[in-house]
C-alpha cells in the first residue's frame, strides 16, 4: 500500500506520517488491512527536522498549486491520500489569489488525481468549523456560512469532494477541524496561532502575546486526538457517511481566559504570568466570525472522541514535546 500525506512537512501532516509508518497497515480499498509499504510526505517547503530513517518514508517538495506535480505524485500505485496542504487563515485572508489557488485548485488537483488513478483510493481532507462563520454554537445541522476567504475555500472543497465520491472517482471523508492546541515548533500565519503560543511559550520560559479578549471562546482539540481522528475516519466504511462525507469534529470551547488558567493549575502562577495580553482588532475580528462552541452528535455516534478538559490538552503537550518537563 502507497499513502501520500500532502501538507506533509506541516505538524499533522508529519506527525500522521510517522504514526502511519508506526502503525503498518491501513484498510485498502477492498476493505481488507493491507501492509503500509510506503509513505510520501507532500509539501511546499522541506522538512524542519530529520526524519527516520527507514525505507517506507520519502520526503517531496513541490506545489499543490501545479497540476502536473500532483498528478505525477498521486498516480495509480496510490490507495490512500491524506489531504492536509493549505494555505491557513490568516494567510489565505492576506492573499486571496494565493487561497484560492492552493486551498482550492490544490484541492481539485488532489481530486483529478485521485480520479485519473482509476481505482478509487480513500482520501481523507481537512476542513474546518471556519465553514460555519460566527455562530454562537454550531451542531450537524447548522448552514455553511463561512466569513473568510479560508472557510469559503475549505466549503467549496467539501462539496467538490462529496461530488467526486457520489461519481464514484474515490472514496472521500471530510473533518471539520477545531482550532488544534498546543501545536509544537514555531508560529505560523493562522488568526488562531495565539491559542498555541499562549501555552507553548510560557512552557518553555517565554512570554507569549494573547492578541484577544479573555472572554473569547474558541472550540480546541489537541494534536493526540486529531491524529487519531484522522485514522478513524480513514478506517470507517464510508458507506456509514452517507452522501455528506463531512463530519463535524467536537471538542471541548474554553474561553482564552480559561486556558490561561488551566495553565495557572498545570504549569504554576508564574508560568501563566507569562501570557502579555495586546489586543489586535483584525485577529479579534477572524476569531469572532468563527463558532463559539460544538454540538457534535454525529461525531460522537460514528466513534470520534476528543478531549475531556484544557488541563488534559495542556498535560497532553508536556508529555509529548516537552518530554514532561517544563520551565518554572
Amino acid at each position: 500500500m502507497k499513502v501520500v500525506v500532502t501538507g506533509g512537512a506541516g505538524m499533522l501532516g508529519r506527525k500522521l506520517g510517522l504514526e502511519l509508518l508506526e502503525q503498518g497497515s491501513l484498510t485498502a480499498a477492498d476493505g481488507a488491512a493491507s501492509e503500509i509499504e510506503r509513505v510520501v510526505l507532500f509539501d511546499a517547503v522541506p522538512q524542519p527536522a530529520p526524519l527516520p530513517d527507514d525505507p517506507r518514508l520519502e520526503s517531496v517538495t513541490g506545489d499543490i498549486g501545479d497540476a502536473g506535480q500532483v498528478a505525477a505524485l498521486i498516480d495509480g500505485s496510490v490507495d490512500s491520500v491524506f489531504h492536509f496542504a493549505a494555505v491557513v487563515s490568516a494567510g489565505a485572508e492576506a492573499d486571496f489569489d494565493l487561497g484560492y489557488r492552493v486551498n482550492l485548485d490544490g484541492t481539485r488537483h488532489v481530486l483529478e488525481a485521485c480520479r485519473a488513478g482509476g481505482h478509487r483510493p480513500r482520501l481523507v481532507f481537512t476542513s474546518s468549523i471556519a465553514v460555519y462563520g460566527g455562530e454562537d454554537v454550531i451542531d450537524d445541522r447548522t448552514p455553511l456560512t463561512p466569513q473568510t476567504s479560508y472557510g469559503a475555500q475549505k466549503a467549496a472543497g467539501e462539496l467538490l469532494l462529496n461530488d467526486y465520491t457520489r461519481k464514484g472517482y474515490l472514496d472521500g471523508r471530510a473533518l471539520r477541524l477545531p482550532t488544534i492546541v498546543v501545536r509544537p515548533g514555531k508560529p505560523n500565519l493562522a488568526a488562531s496561532t495565539f491559542a498555541s503560543s499562549i501555552i507553548r511559550d510560557p512552557l518553555s520560559g517565554q512570554t507569549a502575546i494573547c492578541p484577544v479578549k479573555a472572554e473569547s471562546h474558541m472550540p480546541i482539540l489537541s494534536p493526540r486526538r486529531i491524529v487519531a481522528a484522522f485514522l478513524h475516519a480513514h478506517e470507517m466504511d464510508g458507506d456509514a457517511l452517507g452522501h455528506n462525507r463531512a463530519v463535524l469534529l467536537g471538542g471541548i470551547s474554553p474561553s482564552v481566559g480559561e486556558m490561561v488558567d488551566a495553565l495557572g493549575r498545570v504549569a504554576g502562577g508564574t508560568v501563566a504570568a507569562r501570557v502579555d495580553w495586546q489586543p489586535d482588532a483584525m485577529i479579534q475580528r477572524i476569531v469572532d466570525g468563527w463558532p463559539q462552541g460544538i454540538e457534535a452528535a454525529r461525531a460522537a455516534t460514528l466513534g470520534f472522541d476528543h478531549d475531556a478538559t484544557m488541563d488534559e490538552v495542556i498535560q497532553a503537550f508536556i508529555d509529548d514535546e516537552l518530554g514532561g518537563r517544563i520551565a518554572a
